[in-house]
């Protein structure tokens, strides 16, 4: 059952709540001007589950800002003793992670 959708300039939020986990899909640019959105929805709903999964598919660009977003929201998934899996980014944020030897965070 998917929620609302959470918009912010040139990225929209998708959750969809299941049973065992909860699915953000992001869509559109990650960028300085629109990432708080996506970093107050996981902190939000960290202590709603054990298990978040960020759906990259439909994220179309990545900048520094945003990667740092990414970073923050695991470690503070982390903390919480919350499990929380990247999937389907694409290859110019893959190459982003590398880059920066955090590629980690798609295991």
């Amino acid at each position: 059952m998917a929620d609302s959708p959470v918009a912010a300039p040139e990225l929209k939020l998708e959750i969809v709540k299941g049973s065992e986990e909860i699915v953000i899909r992001c869509i559109g640019k990650m960028i300085f001007i629109n990432c708080g959105a996506l970093q107050t929805t996981v902190r939000d709903l960290i202590p709603e589950t054990k298990r978040l999964v960020l759906d990259l598919a439909g994220m179309t660009y990545l900048d520094s800002f945003g990667l740092g977003v990414l970073v923050s929201v695991y470690l503070s998934a982390r903390r919480r003793n919350c499990q929380l899996r990247f999937i389907n980014m694409n290859e110019q944020g893959q190459q982003l992670l590398r880059v920066t030897n955090l590629t980690y965070l798609l295991e």
